[in-house]
């Protein structure tokens, strides 16, 4: 007998060669016969044919000729799928009233966006799955598409899904105090129109997947761009009928994820469930034009608020009320409803007020699925807050600085509890603040700005203060029933030649997840950095835990690795201490050395302790403990989040002729706890700016009423461009949290949260003298435009 690989495409390997195996034949399945070789299973490529409807029934699909064209091996409809993988729906216990529809991989009988998935076919080379999708034959029924999420509600709208009654798929309204009684009779009220165009990630990597499904070991392993690998272990788990250790999640290296890759997606779940039937590894890759159509959306809102403020500016009340669209299902298991929840929380956050009501009302829609995405709800949040205090600071004629040092939740206040009843430990508002007016010379830029003006230079300056939300504990999904891990661990060994090797939870997103967990690993364990290597990534040798999201990285996985490198080095130590017949607390480690704790004289290398450790035992006391691996695992229980907070300033120049906006300078102060690693942090806030930014001026998905996608490609979708960036000034203030004892916080997202409120009120600030101001976002030169020349939006 021999053996043929089945890949003709790599001559110089086995590949296409035979291996002799005397005395082995094969019985031909079906076919009653024996044969002399075995074609080994070889991966396969799958590609999605996905609804050129937003909104139609599927009343038949012709796959024949697909069937039967050249290297295909499989294709399979919704029905297929339904068959071997469970739906799923997006609903959290404690979001009262919380409703969505099952979802299947793939669409069963409707399809209810541009892009979503009815067929999916796999073949030996991505080029041949695309040419035999090409030949499947879908006929529709298109149906009445809703795209306005103005209208979801009105009774003449149809019901997208007729089980769940109507189009309202979550309503939270939170009151505190007498908000409508306080803006009847407040001497100041200002009010405005808030609207942040849906956009989404354009991560550089997009996403992936590769199943493998082992017969013979019922195990699936699946090779993931993901920033959340047990979190999808369990959905591989629940919903293909596998025990959740047969089931291996690796993510090696992801390039991008800004909150787009922390989501279930149902062709990536089609992929695994067609790898499980087929029991050969299967891969998808969107391509950038899929992507722009099914990786998740978000920040589709409009909020109308109001401001109350006595004659001496100080905030009485506030009244949001938030409209968002989260296209036809809530996003799997995190829930779409999320972000406007955020906007309830967050919303006046840095502010001193007593009167708050908030009210978010979430509709289904016809559009790409919306969910979380790089800080959730905070850019909204802080975009109508600060645009509210700058519209106040215009109406009592105040510097818009002067409103915030009046009204900021003071340093010495905390514990702190805010209307919207977030529990704050520690933040430091006004230290920011004054760092901030400091580094930017606030004063010379207004002179400058002055004299500018008087020569028809258009130039302006906004502040926005805001808070971010950290280190998530088990109030944020656990509570509601999602098995979405609020803890992580982390595991550190030290091998024989005294190197250091630790394995985390959580992931590595090209944000220097591992080189924070090696810092924190050497200076825990008393070795050079470059002695300790990282894993991340992979369910079945790292500790359970969350991955990487909501700035939890340092502040969750951080606190794990000094815990876990501080118990092996007291591990080590007592080992150090039987060799060297001293007691282990008058020793330290220090650059791979066991010295003496008073003079660091070195004592013993750690290579030597390994060797007798591993390879000399029985030379070490019978009862003496040498576990030279060790676990921990760390969860916040205090408070239900580590908030951090900052405060941005942009400088802008507005040509008044064209509407574009000139970016000069922006500056950051943030207050992230303890900073482990100032570079990454400082490039970690920049690059959160520039994706702010990008919200705030270029990026929106742009729909027609039929809910067509008319800018899925990068030639019509806006991102920013290193071109049009500004210097960015980066200072900090350091609040560490008492939860930790390595006091750190979150960093990720504090950029995002910031940067469109300041730019926008940088924008409203360059063109008050010409009569204009611009809530919509992104501000285009056509809207800055037409609120110059008090046309609608």
């Amino acid at each position: 007998m021999s053996i043929r690989f089945d890949n003709p495409d790599r001559p110089n390997s086995y590949i296409g060669r035979t291996v002799p195996r005397p005395n082995a034949r094969r019985l031909v399945e079906g076919r009653g016969r024996y044969v002399d070789d075995i074609v080994l299973p070889r991966m396969l490529h799958a590609v999605f044919v996905r609804s050129p409807h937003a909104h139609a029934r599927i009343l038949e699909i012709d796959t024949e000729q697909a069937r039967n064209a050249p290297g295909v091996r499989g294709v399979f409809t919704g029905a297929d799928l339904a068959q071997h993988c469970t739906p799923w729906v997006a609903v959290l216990a404690h979001l009262k009233g919380l409703k969505s529809a099952p979802q299947h991989p793939i669409a069963v009988d409707r399809a209810t966006w541009t892009g979503e998935a009815v067929a999916a076919v796999v073949a030996d080379t991505r080029l041949q799955a695309e040419e035999a999708a090409a030949l499947i034959e879908v006929s529709y029924e298109p149906l009445p598409a809703l795209t306005d999420m103005r209208t979801a509600l009105d009774p003449d709208t149809p019901v997208l899904h007729p089980e769940l009654g109507d189009n309202l798929t979550f309503q939270r309204e939170h009151v505190t105090g007498d908000p409508a009684g306080v803006l009847r009779t407040a001497p100041i009220v200002v009010e405005a129109r808030f609207k942040t165009g849906r956009h989404t990630g354009v991560c550089v990597e997009p996403r992936s997947i590769l199943a493998d499904f082992n017969r013979a070991e019922q195990q699936l392993t699946v090779y993931h761009s993901t920033q959340a690998p047990h979190m999808m272990q369990v959905v591989f788990a629940e919903h293909l009928s596998l025990p959740e250790g047969a089931v291996r999640v690796i993510c090696g290296d992801v390039g991008g994820s800004f909150g787009i890759k922390v989501h279930v997606y149902p062709d990536e779940v089609a992929t695994a469930t067609i790898a499980k039937i087929l029991g050969r590894p299967v891969k998808f890759i969107a391509d950038r034009l899929e992507s722009f159509a099914t990786d998740i959306h978000a920040r589709d809102h409009e909020i109308d608020a109001r401001m109350a403020l006595d004659k001496d500016g100080r905030i009485l009340a506030l009244d949001i009320e938030d409209l968002t669209g989260i296209g036809p299902y809530s996003v799997y298991p995190r829930t779409s409803a999320i972000e406007g929840n955020q906007v309830v929380n967050l919303c006046g956050g840095p502010y001193d007020f007593a009167h708050y009501r908030a009210r978010t009302t979430v509709v289904l829609q016809n559009k790409s699925p919306t969910c979380q995405y790089r800080a959730v709800g905070h850019p909204i949040a802080a975009a109508v807050t600060e645009g509210m205090v700058d519209l106040a600071a215009e109406t009592l004629g105040l510097d818009p600085v002067e409103l915030r040092r009046r009204n900021l939740i003071a340093d010495t206040a905390y514990p702190y509890t805010s209307p919207a009843n977030m529990r704050f430990e520690g933040l430091s508002h006004q230290k920011s603040l004054n760092k901030l007016i400091e580094m930017m010379d606030y004063d010379g830029l207004r002179a400058e700005q002055a004299s500018l003006r008087e020569k028809g230079v258009y130039r302006g300056i906004g502040i926005a203060s805001f808070i971010e939300l950290t280190n998530p504990s088990p109030f944020m999904y656990g509570i509601g029933g999602a098995r979405i891990s609020a803890q992580d661990g982390c595991t550190v060994r030290m091998d024989p030649d005294g190197s250091v090797v630790a394995m985390s939870g959580v992931t590595e997103q090209g944000q220097g997840t591992e080189a924070m967990l090696a810092q924190i690993t050497a200076e825990a364990v008393g070795v050079p950095v470059n002695q300790v290597r990282v894993i991340t990534g992979d369910t079945q040798t790292t500790p359970y835990g969350g991955g990487t999201w909501a700035s939890r990285g340092a502040g969750i996985g951080g606190e794990a690795a000094l815990q876990a490198g501080r118990a092996l080095r007291d591990n080590i130590l007592s080992v150090a201490g039987a060799m060297l017949q001293c007691p282990p607390d008058s020793l330290d480690i220090v650059d791979g050395q066991i010295v003496d704790l008073g003079t660091t004289t070195s004592r013993l290398p750690l290579s030597e302790l390994g060797r007798i450790v591993y390879f000399r035992g029985d030379t070490l006391p019978k009862d003496l403990p040498r576990e030279l691996v060790v676990t921990r695992h760390y969860i916040t229980n205090e408070y239900p989040f580590a908030f951090t907070n900052g405060v941005q300033a942009s400088y802008v120049e507005v040509d008044p002729e064209t509407g574009f906006v000139k970016l000069l300078k922006h500056w950051c102060v943030e207050d992230c706890g303890r900073v482990i690693n100032p570079q990454l942090v400082d490039e970690q806030i920049r690059g959160g700016i520039i994706q702010g930014i990008g919200g705030a001026l270029y990026e929106e998905s742009l729909y027609d009423s039929e809910g067509q996608l008319l800018n899925a490609n990068m030639a019509d979708y806006l991102v920013p461009m290193a071109a049009e960036m500004p210097d960015m000034i980066i200072g900090h203030v350091e609040t560490p949290t008492l939860e930790s004892e390595l006091g750190a916080k979150g960093a990720g997202e504090a950029g995002t949260a910031g940067a469109p409120a300041a730019v926008m009120n940088a924008i409203n600030d360059a063109i008050r003298p010409l009569g204009g101001r611009v809530t919509s976002m992104p501000m285009t030169p056509e809207r800055i435009l037409r609120s110059i020349h008090r046309l609608p939006d």
